[in-house]
């Protein structure tokens, strides 16, 4: 069993900054590109920012110069430091990531490579 864990979301003026973290956890043999996603009411789901574990970063032109993606390969997690926030960054945050699982100890060896995503964390930016 695989889980994503986002956290940091919350409540903030236009201006100010929020760190949104993801944790996987579970049988984890690799972890291949972590991303974050954001969707708000009514609204696609928009590809905000991705981390490829060579250290490879990518970010969507409306979050580029104020959103950093980081992740800590070590503790199999992704982080998405936003300064500058707007209100039009107001939406649900979702953590993605390409996770290979394995087989518990003791059974033969089996990786499975598949897509994982966590819950979400709402990020409201509001006056």
């Amino acid at each position: 069993q695989v889980q994503l864990v986002e956290s940091g979301g919350g409540l903030v003026r236009p201006g100010e900054s929020l760190t949104l973290s993801c944790l996987a956890s579970g049988s984890i043999f690799s972890v291949g590109v972590m991303r974050w996603y954001r969707q708000a009411p009514g609204q696609r789901r928009e590809l905000v920012a991705a981390a490829d574990n060579d250290g490879t970063t990518d970010y969507s032109d409306s979050v580029k110069g104020r959103f950093t993606i980081s992740r800590d390969n070590a503790r199999r997690a992704t982080f998405l430091r936003m300064n500058s926030l707007k209100v039009d960054d107001t939406a649900v945050y979702l953590c993605y990531a390409r996770i290979t699982v394995r087989t518990p100890p003791g059974q033969r060896l089996s990786l499975t490579e598949s897509d994982y995503w966590g819950q979400g964390t709402q990020v409201t930016v509001s006056s």
